[in-house]
């Protein structure tokens, strides 16, 4: 048995989060954004208590037992919520060898590092779209284990046999003879069947959503980046075994026929929806659909193909067409009318860097507060969670805060320099 002295640094530790909930916290902020109404409010004070907003008050309010902390000359904001990324990986031109050389701890390792900068950027929710491994991450974040925001995991994307998630692309057929023909547990699906089977195993791991690769991918070693992938009776399958388990799905999609189809077969969101148009934003509005646009990985895929040997030879010409398009797409189907939650693809772009986001819907048309509010109150919305996205009585505490005011212009969301996630400060200036 390890003596109890060996323990108590571990215990310690833990008991740093909980310690600092118990402390309730007075923010004076200069301004205070209201994600629902999408506007400014001038000197606010917000009162966190037990990891929630207890109240807000107009002014530099006085709170008798708080602890008062001057954010006078910054904004506050709800936090953020990224609902696209991939915290097990980064982009580098060793990318497409890794998973032949690195062991899955590495990875899992290597991940904190991503989650910490991602919660500093004034991240403090994301859904992770695609990795085994961040069901561990996960879990470690919520036990205090580590510091990274809040994470929603799908797990293994599921695909179909050659699919964008395809495990086996791009091995020889001596490698793919070892390992053998993927199935659902893999998340490789060719019927309706398989695809409810799929369902289930994602349920079996621990995922909190599903995700599906409805169409080819860009960075997948295959050919297409926009065919399409599923039919509507597997999307449908997906869909219907998801509600049973109270899964929302989300679809990747590049190609307009696929991103129909997912449409139809009833998933929650559209991530990336490069090659949409006006009878795809109709269908969207119909149904419902949230399109979660990814500029970001967008614009680095584009630029990243311009130089030899990132990419190999089968992805270097999808990266610099499709990844081009998305922010020209983007523009359009806020112009119609779609709604957007806020989504990056980091992992494909670097982590950390997520708020650049806000610039490039911005530089399309977005006014700036409804930038703000596709990372708060669409991005809660989309992954159905009622106390997230807001700074209110009842809400978690999740609060970001920066110099100077996004709504007069959107770099200030580049400089935070406050994070405080369920009443904990993890950032100050």
């Amino acid at each position: 048995m390890r003596p109890i002295h060996a323990l108590l640094p571990l215990a310690l530790c833990l008991a740093l989060p909980a310690a600092a909930q118990a402390e309730t916290l007075a923010l004076h902020c200069g301004q205070l954004f209201d994600s629902a109404a999408g506007r400014n409010r001038a000197e606010q004070t917000i009162v966190v208590a037990e990891g929630k907003v207890r109240e807000v008050r107009a002014g530099m309010a006085a709170v008798e037992g708080a602890r008062s902390v001057d954010l006078r000359g910054h904004t506050c904001s709800p936090g953020w919520i990224d609902l696209h990324v991939h915290l097990g990986n980064q982009s580098s031109a060793q990318s497409y060898s890794e998973g032949f050389r690195l062991n899955p701890e590495f990875t899992v390792l290597r991940s904190v590092g991503y989650a910490r900068k991602t919660l500093q950027a004034g991240f403090t929710t994301v859904r992770d779209l695609g990795g085994e491994t961040t069901l561990a991450l996960r879990d470690a974040i919520a036990q205090g284990l580590i510091e990274g925001p809040r994470v929603y995991a799908a797990g293994k994307s599921i695909a179909t046999t050659g699919g964008h998630a395809d495990p086996t692309n791009g091995m020889n057929h001596l490698l793919e003879d070892a390992i053998g023909e993927p199935g659902p547990a893999e998340g490789v699906v060719n019927s309706p069947e398989e695809a409810r089977q799929a369902v289930r195993e994602r349920y079996q791991d621990g995922s909190d959503v599903i995700k599906i690769t409805a169409t080819g991918g860009v960075l997948s070693y295959a050919k297409s980046g926009d065919g399409p992938q599923f039919t509507e009776d597997e999307v449908r399958a997906v869909v219907e075994a998801a509600n049973d388990y109270g899964y929302r799905v989300a679809a990747h999609a590049h190609g307009k026929e696929g991103i129909r189809r997912a449409i139809v077969g009833g998933v929650t969101s559209i991530e990336h929806g490069t090659y949409m148009d006006d009878e795809i934003f109709a269908l969207m509005k119909k149904n419902g659909t949230w399109y979660v646009p990814t500029i970001s990985a967008g614009r680095f895929v584009a630029e990243k193909a311009k130089i030899d040997g990132f990419y190999p030879d089968v992805v270097r010409p999808k990266a610099a067409r499709i990844g081009a398009l998305i922010q020209t797409t983007f523009g359009q189907a806020h112009r119609a009318g779609v709604r957007i939650g806020f989504g990056t693809d980091a992992g494909v772009s670097l982590h950390g860097d997520n708020a650049d986001e806000f610039l490039f819907m911005v530089e399309a048309g977005m006014a700036p507060a409804a930038a703000l509010q596709t990372a708060t109150v669409n991005a809660a919305e989309v992954l159905g969670v009622a106390d997230l996205g807001r700074i209110a009585p009842g809400f978690r505490a999740d609060v970001v805060a920066m110099p100077g005011d996004p709504l007069a212009d959107i770099q200030a969301v580049k400089a935070v320099d406050f994070v405080m996630k369920d009443g904990v400060v993890v950032r100050q200036p």
